[in-house]
């Protein structure tokens, strides 16, 4: 027919024509559509998804320009809905699904309970992509509250689902939420715009449950939370979510939180990305990580982030709203990263409804029995309001554990930081500056564990009385850091300990960022290094992880500071950049307050090596205090004892596990022992034995006469287990004579092997 309207030379007009239907693709005006924005079309859009769903491998549901208002549209596996441009699904007012029942409400609010009640819906979907240039759009008719019969209060909602995908659609008035997503894997938003506007939106797009997730090159706008990673228990389970990456996006909120954790936080969250993200504004967090179930929320880091207009800056909290099934504990919020990051302009966007002021200080608290953790702050620069007097940095803010907005802390006695319940936090080449003079202190931390504050450059107030403070912080250091203008920073600590000076060279603390405890620091068993030491959890595949470096490539001592105070053996895995380099058994030391050490050698690459300790047993690795990283000399010399010279004692081989021929087992007297010539020069010595005893069988050490040290024996569990104890000791060139001699009646440990290094 146009052929021939064409040949008679009349006009086309195809301005609004259906788009030619090709293989696999269904335009909604061929199935009763009429995008003139009155009629309801929603029909006619679910039996073209229809349609496509039941083509081989789906098919493309089209919009041509026009406006399609719609009740729900129940989406289905293997189907595109492609918007072109000028096309927009508008909401119609009623006649929307009602919410299906949910056994698991009392654990969310309604709008995260419920799914049907959306303007589209999908569950146990795969393969679904909402894709094009158009609009989806709410038209004020989706509800930011609890609907009534016949409304929606989101435009989008999923469950179950896999490979979703999100691309280049505009989505506004969304109700409740833009976008609802729980428990989908393999999901894909790219060129994705989530519009505020001054009614009819929350949030913007709500990630819960999800996994293996990208976002990218997309704006996310709302006027409560823009883009939330949450784990509520609204699908009567929770997965892990993991594998999550977001970048090159711009993020806004009216009034609450840009990025952010929780509250809904009943699963755990780990291995999350951000870069080259900007945070436009933020009525409450501009990076917000709550903890409030009892979700770990773990390897977290974000870099090259802006900030503006956002009343805190930064807020992590772990609570205790315990709203999951069994009233979980507390959860765990630790290795955290932010990198390049600043800050300025730092007023929430409008007045807070509700109370509250538009601006607080960047925060990090646990509770008073939970730390955060290994939190790492480097070139994080944050220029904010200030304007407070001296009198509030002697504010004292309440715990508030079952709530989490930023406000209820109230005005922070800090302008800068404010840290409380917190272990492990490093800030490094940062700024911390304010646009009207602030008498209060740029950094406060109260109650916890190393807290480093390096190469940091903070405003000082004309009336404040100090620059940093730290109160009950066991190891804490203030280095290579002044004010504006070039003093050093002011310091006042409070039943405070400061961290020595110079550690041992190549010491790396486990407590320390930027190692890594898959467990948690505690200070509780005297005798350890440092301000702590890493408690692995208690489980098969429990580790701790050291960043150490090399200035070259080679071979290397790793020593490790650890006690077993546990009966049976922590048999741990040694690794380096992810190859197994040693399996020590770590025998019981007779308590947790006995340390010792164990040295294994392994090659280094030049630069940073990762060192993992792994426990192979249920009761995961030995309480793990530091390991010293020393470039390896000569080949340790391994001398069997039982070719030594015998004090008092005979060769026996009756029990398993030994080296060699035999094993040298000594009198029960004090004076036994044994004697050996070795070759030096020497730095180490180290002892392969077993004590199937109940205490400790001390052995004295000396080198040609020269008292050395004494070994401490711990007792191993079993005759039949074989562990090392070692002692630096120090022989020139040359023949030396080492003797090693029971200083107790109960004489020595059974001795196998001496490993001279």
């Amino acid at each position: 027919m146009l052929a021939a309207a064409a040949a008679a030379g009349l006009a086309v007009l195809t301005l609004h024509a259906p788009a030619a239907a090709g293989p696999g693709t269904f335009n909604v005006r061929d199935y009763g559509a009429t995008g003139n924005g009155t009629t309801l079309d929603d029909d006619a859009v679910d039996a073209a998804i229809t349609a496509a769903a039941s083509g081989t491998g789906g098919g493309t549901v089209v919009f041509p320009p026009g406006t399609y208002r719609s009740r729900t549209i129940h989406l289905k596996s293997n189907v595109t809905l492609q918007l072109d441009a000028g096309a927009t699904i508008l909401a119609h007012s009623s006649g929307m699904d009602a919410a299906e029942a949910n056994p698991w409400d009392d654990y969310q609010d309604y709008g995260h309970s419920h799914f049907h009640n959306a303007l589209m819906w999908g569950e146990n979907l795969a393969n679904l992509t909402i894709t094009g240039s158009g609009t989806i759009d709410g038209g004020g008719n989706l509800i930011t509250g609890n609907p009534s019969s016949g409304q929606a209060d989101k435009i989008l909602s999923v469950k179950r689902c896999s490979d979703l995908r999100l691309t280049g659609i505009t989505m506004r008035r969304g109700g409740h939420f833009m976008g609802l997503i729980n428990g989908c894997g393999g999901v894909t938003i790219d060129n994705l715009k989530t519009i505020w506007s001054s009614s009819g939106v929350r949030d913007g797009i709500n990630l819960i449950n999800s996994w293996d997730v990208t976002v990218t090159n997309s704006r996310i706008e709302g006027s409560d939370d823009a883009l939330a990673f949450k784990s509520d228990y609204a699908l009567g389970e929770t997965f892990a979510s993991h594998n999550i990456r977001v970048s090159d996006t711009t993020v806004y909120s009216h009034e609450n939180n840009a990025l952010q954790f929780g509250s809904e936080t009943c699963g755990d969250f780990r291995d999350i990305r951000f870069d080259r993200i900007t945070i436009l504004g933020a009525g409450k967090a501009g990076i917000g990580i709550v903890s409030m179930d009892g979700a770990i929320i773990e390897d977290v880091h974000y870099t090259d982030v802006t900030i503006t207009k956002a009343a805190s800056p930064v807020f992590m909290k772990i609570g205790e709203r315990k709203r999951c099934p069994g009233s979980p504990p507390a959860g765990r919020i630790r290795n955290i990263s932010l990198t390049n990051v600043s800050g300025s302009n730092l007023l929430a966007p409008a007045e807070p409804g509700g109370g509250g002021a538009r601006e607080y200080a960047s925060t990090i608290t646990g509770t008073p029995a939970v730390d955060i953790e290994n939190i790492t702050l480097t070139n994080v620069d944050f220029d904010v309001p200030g304007g407070h007097p001296a009198t509030d940095a002697n504010l004292v803010p309440g715990e508030f554990l079952t709530t989490y907005p930023p406000r209820d802390y109230g005005t922070r006695p800090s302008y800068g930081w404010w840290m409380r319940h917190i272990r492990g936090i490093t800030l490094v080449d940062s700024d911390i500056t304010f646009a009207t003079n602030d008498n209060r202190p740029a950094i406060i931390a109260d109650d916890g564990g190393t807290v480093v504050v390096d190469t940091v450059r903070a405003e000082r107030g004309s009336g404040s009385a100090y620059d940093v403070g730290f109160s009950s912080i066991g190891g804490y250091a203030v280095r290579n850091s002044t004010n504006t203008t070039g003093g050093a920073l002011r310091v006042r600590a409070t039943n405070s300990t400061p961290l020595p000076d110079t550690p041992p060279p190549g010491r790396y603390e486990a407590e320390n960022p930027p190692a890594f405890c898959d467990g948690t620091i505690d200070s509780n068993q005297p005798g350890f290094s440092g301000t702590g030491f890493c408690n692995t959890a208690n489980a098969t595949g429990a580790y701790a992880e050291w960043t150490v470096n090399s200035a070259a490539a080679g071979p290397a001592t790793l020593t490790f500071g650890w006690a077993n105070g546990a009966t049976a053996a922590r048999t741990s895995t040694v690794a380096v950049n992810g190859t197994t380099v040693a399996t020590p058994a770590f025998a019981p030391t007779g308590a947790w307050t006995n340390w010792t050490t164990t040295t294994v050698t392994a090659t280094l690459t030049a630069g940073a090596n990762t060192v993992r300790v792994t426990g192979t047993t249920a009761g995961g690795a030995p309480n793990l205090d530091f390991v010293d990283v020393a470039a390896a000399g000569p080949a340790p010399v391994e001398i069997q004892a039982e070719t030594c010279t015998i004090l008092q004692g005979v060769v026996e081989s009756n029990h398993a596990g030994f080296t060699g021929t035999g094993f040298v087992n000594g009198d029960n007297v004090a004076g036994s022992g044994v004697e050996c010539s070795v070759s030096g020069p020497v730095g180490s010595l180290a002892v392969r034995y077993a004590n199937g005893t109940t205490a400790d069988r001390p052995m004295a050490v000396t080198v040609d006469g020269v008292a050395a040290g004494t070994l401490t024996f711990a007792p191993t569990g079993a005759w039949t287990t074989w562990t090392s104890a070692s002692l630096p000791v120090t022989a020139s060139a040359g023949t030396h004579l080492i003797r090693l001699t029971a200083t107790t009646a109960t004489g020595g440990p059974n001795l196998d092997r001496l490993t001279i290094g």
